[in-house]
Formats: C-alpha cells, sequence, structure tokens
C-alpha cells in the first residue's frame, strides 16, 4: 500500500490516545544565545555541572549544562522541571518563537484527525483552557466527559476546565553547524535536533480520573487502535503520600479495562524516563501488557539497561551499530512479549516482529514508509493539514546514508540470529532545513502504528 491507500483506510479506523499534552513553547536558539548563556554561569562552572550530569533541572546552571551537552551530542533530549519558580527565569531569559500544542497525546491527535480518521478520542487528565484551544478544530477529534453519569464525547474546545493547569515544555531548537565556545573549546553542533526542559506541574497525575474509569471498556471497545504515552510525566513520591507504585498499578488496569471487552491493540509510545528505577517499573510492568512499542536509539539503549543488558546498552548509546539495535530490540521483544518493536533513528526506522507475524516483510516496509513519509511532511510544513500534504513528503529523497543503512543491515542480518523474526528497516527522509523536529518520533511511530493496523484489518486479522 502507498500513503494514498493508506490515507483511505484511515476514514475508517478510530482510535483512543492518552495521557500527556502541554503547551510547547518553542525557541529557535541562535549561536549568540548559547554564547550568552555561557558567559553568564562561565565555562568552568558549565563545564563542571555537566560532568555532574544533573538528571533534572533544579536551578538555571543545571539546565545550560544539560543544554550544552546536547549540542555537543546533537542528540535530541528532554530532562524534567519539578521547581515551577523557575519558570520566571526562563520567561525573563527567552522570547517564545512559536507556541503550540505538544505532549505525545497533543501531537498525534492533532496529525489523527487532520488525516481524516473517523474518530479520534483524545484525553488528558488536565485540560486548561488554553491547551484545549490548541486542538485542531475538526469534527472527528473527541473528549471523552461524563455527564449524567453517562459517557459522552465533546470537542475539545468545548470540554476544557477552567481551573486546570496548563503544563508548558520549554523546547529549544538547535541547527547543525551552529558553532560556540565554551571557555578554550570550540563546539559545532553535529546534527539538527531539540532540547527540552519538560514542565511537571504538582497538580499533573497520569491517570484516567476516577468518574471516567467505568466507560474505558467502553471506550475500547469502540476504536481500532489505542496509543498511550507520558508514563516520563509519573514522579516517584507525591506531596498526598502517593508513590510511583500506586500510579503504575493505575496505569495497567487502564489496559485491562480498555481491553476488557474487546482485545483491542495497544502502542506504548516509550520516552525519555531519567529516574532509573520509574524506567524499570514501567518496563517490567507496562511492556508486557502492551502489543507494539515504539522508542528512539537512546531509549532502547536506556530500556536494555535496566533489563539487565549494561554493555549492550553502552554499546548502543556509544557506537549505534544497527547489529547492537537489532540484537537489542529481539531482546525488548521477547521478554516484554510484544507483537512488534518500532524503532526510530535519525538515519533508518525499524520494526522488530516474530516470524509468525501475519504481515509479510513487505508489508511491514509500505507501513515504514507511510511512517517516514508522514515523518517528512511535518518536518517540511511544521503541520499537517489534510491527508493531501503527504505528497509534500513522499518528494523528500531518503537521507545520504541509506545506502549504507542497507548495506549495514544486511551485514548485521549475517552476523546474529535472525531466524524466527522479521525485521525489516527503510532509511529516513530527512528534510535538509526542517521547519521544527519537535514530535518527529511520535509522528512516525503514531504512522507506523495505524499503518500496522490497517493492513491487519484489510488481512483480516484485526
Amino acid at each position: 500500500m502507498d500513503w494514498r491507500e493508506f490515507t483511505g483506510a484511515f476514514k475508517d479506523m478510530s482510535f483512543y490516545l492518552a495521557y500527556n499534552t502541554n503547551v510547547d513553547a518553542i525557541v529557535y536558539l541562535t549561536p549568540e544565545k548559547v554564547q550568552a548563556l555561557i558567559e553568564e554561569f562561565g565555562a568552568d562552572n558549565v563545564r563542571k555541572r555537566i560532568e555532574e550530569y544533573p538528571r533534572q533541572i533544579d536551578e538555571p546552571l543545571d539546565f545550560v549544562a544539560r543544554l550544552v551537552h546536547a549540542l555537543k551530542t546533537g542528540k535530541p533530549n528532554a530532562v524534567p522541571m519539578f521547581d515551577q519558580s523557575l519558570n520566571n527565569w526562563f520567561d525573563g531569559h527567552f522570547k517564545y518563537d512559536v507556541e503550540r500544542i505538544g505532549g505525545q497525546v497533543g501531537i498525534i491527535a492533532n496529525i489523527l484527525a487532520s488525516l481524516d480518521f473517523k474518530r479520534v478520542i483524545a484525553y488528558s487528565p488536565l485540560l486548561g483552557k488554553k491547551q484545549a484551544e490548541m486542538f485542531v478544530d475538526r469534527p472527528n477529534l473527541f473528549y471523552p466527559v461524563v455527564e449524567n453519569e453517562m459517557l459522552a464525547f465533546k470537542p475539545p474546545r468545548e470540554a476544557y476546565r477552567e481551573d486546570d493547569p496548563v503544563k508548558i515544555n520549554r523546547i529549544f531548537e538547535f541547527r547543525k553547524g551552529m558553532r560556540f565556545r565554551l571557555g578554550e573549546e570550540e563546539i559545532e553542533v553535529p546534527f539538527s535536533g531539540r532540547f527540552i526542559v519538560s514542565s511537571r506541574p504538582t497538580e499533573l497525575r497520569i491517570e484516567t480520573r476516577d468518574e471516567l474509569r467505568p466507560f474505558l471498556p467502553q471506550i475500547g471497545e469502540s476504536v481500532d487502535g489505542i496509543i498511550l504515552s507520558g508514563y516520563q510525566g509519573i514522579k516517584r513520591h507525591y506531596p498526598d503520600g502517593k508513590t510511583d507504585d500506586y500510579y503504575i498499578a493505575r496505569a495497567r488496569r487502564d489496559i485491562e479495562l480498555l481491553k476488557k471487552n474487546h482485545d483491542v491493540k495497544v502502542h506504548i509510545e516509550f520516552a525519555s524516563i531519567q529516574d532509573k528505577e520509574l524506567r524499570k517499573k514501567v518496563v517490567r510492568e507496562l511492556f508486557p501488557m502492551a502489543d507494539s512499542v515504539g522508542m528512539d536509539e537512546a531509549e532502547i539503549a536506556h530500556v536494555l539497561n535496566v533489563m539487565g543488558y549494561p554493555d549492550l546498552s553502552d554499546r548502543i548509546f556509544n557506537y549505534n551499530r544497527i547489529e547492537d539495535v537489532v540484537l537489542g530490540g529481539k531482546i525488548i521483544l521477547d521478554e516484554a512479549n510484544l507483537e512488534i518493536l518500532q524503532i526510530h533513528t535519525i538515519y533508518y526506522i525499524m520494526y522488530i516482529a516474530r516470524s509468525s507475524n501475519p504481515l509479510k516483510e513487505e508489508e511491514l516496509r509500505s507501513s515504514l514508509e507511510l511512517a517516514t513519509v508522514l515523518a517528512a511532511t511535518r518536518a517540511s510544513l511544521g503541520d499537517i493539514t489534510r491527508p493531501e500534504d503527504l505528497a509534500v513528503g513522499e518528494k523528500v529523497p531518503y537521507n545520504e546514508r541509506g545506502e549504507y543503512v542497507k548495506l549495514r543491515f544486511e551485514e548485521a542480518r549475517k552476523r546474529i540470529r535472525t531466524r524466527g523474526y522479521k525485521i525489516v528497516i527503510i532509511p529516513t527522509r530527512l528534510v535538509k532545513n526542517p521547519v521544527s523536529t519537535v514530535g518527529l518520533g511520535d509522528t512516525i511511530s503514531a504512522g507506523a502504528f495505524a499503518s500496522y493496523l490497517a493492513l491487519l484489518r484489510r488481512k483480516g486479522v484485526l
């Protein structure tokens, strides 16, 4: 199937998405701005804090250190900020170039609705007015509410709650080739990407509100697929005495309820979790309840680390060899008992499934192709507003390492055991001057999972 056939199939498909939405406040970094931040805190102080590698933003120097580290490596990253008093420092130091919907649910909901899916139900436990107004105004996009003890669906712009706070993530976009100095060291950014300061307001809970939970079985039987994300927003401890264990248990129960009346396919979109113990709990407790998981190469390394494969994790993190990613992907697929694993990197996208998967390798490849066309479209235009926009992404060429990726993949197949698995890989379509890189991984995963389900439906196995 090509993208036109997929978008035709999408018109008969419905999705439920939960849990995380926010406002993305985007800054397009300049060398001058980075240099000013380094000079404000001092190169030696920044360098020392980089070596300490803070796992969360507790003061401005933590931010500057992690930002410079991201620029040096050219790798996208996200670090949480729990202390909301730092908002004033950020707002005083930066003018935001763009404010738009963020969070995996927010980004994916707007994309699926704009691709004319039959129905897209997007849920977030917090829905302030500013957040609600950032959802696209489409007749197929809904927010679930309970009215008169009955399940109802409203456009998000009509479902907001005045008292709900708005979660704001600050995103710092950087471009390949940007140069600045850290003391005597001259740094050139190797890849375009973004660094995210992810706000964690006290009121945020990654959960389904109690009034809606009894209706999850009804929601689950009304959709073709479910995408769950946002577990990186769970905290270890809460002011009311609850812990991460409480919310992980609720997350497990949510999946059980969604599947109660209908064995609907569930995809978990994984995102970087800085806390190692929390990451281990999400992997051990939630992955086995999903059918599909999506992640990037840094995230696969972090997952393998908490699964007990530190050496393989280090190899992927430091060298990113395809054969190590394949080996690691097989481990995750088997230990979590997944139906399919999707891995996206800057240069390629990969599926790993068992040989018993009902789709042929060429069908899986067409699903990945749809995903990379979708991401190229979003990178080119900034937003996708209609299915026909995908013609733009289709014209974007594969990245310059595409042939090398294919060659290394074939070499990897000879080195490691792949019998019993279906493993397919395609190069990404890389936009040279992207309008934005935010949400491209989410776009790939959503496109891959939706097209995967469309192919299963066509075969009559869904």
